[in-house]
């Protein structure tokens, strides 16, 4: 059974750092592309941060610079380092993966990931 499980959210003031992890099965780590996205209330889902098999990564605009994704294919976790965390980065945050490739994930024709984990709260105050 494909499964994909997020941990390492809270609550945190700006400035502050929280690592998100996320444990998944063998059969989804064998994924192409593995990614981070959130959702803030009242706001569309967006992507954070993708990487490849290869660990080849690409960030979104708002978080380049402060947040790393990393991958740990001993232990088929994904991680996302999250430092200098800002007060609109507050949001639900979900591991995804999929078996297609990251340039097509990330192409214009924007597919939705195949697997979803149920997502991690994370809070940062001011």
């Amino acid at each position: 059974q494909v499964e994909l499980v997020e941990s390492g959210g809270g609550s945190v003031q700006s400035g502050g750092s929280l690592r998100l992890s996320c444990a998944a099965s063998a059969y989804t780590y064998s994924a192409n592309c593995m990614g981070w996205f959130r959702q803030a209330p009242g706001k569309e889902r967006e992507g954070v941060a993708v990487i490849d098999s290869r660990g080849i990564a690409q960030y979104a605009t708002s978080v380049k610079g402060r947040f790393t994704i990393s991958q740990d294919n001993a232990k088929n976790t994904l991680y996302l380092q999250m430092n200098s965390l800002k007060p609109e980065d507050t949001a639900m945050y979900y591991c995804a993966a999929d078996p297609r490739t990251m340039a097509f994930m990330t192409s214009s024709a924007r597919p939705d990931f195949r697997y979803w984990g149920q997502g991690t709260q994370v809070t940062v105050s001011s």
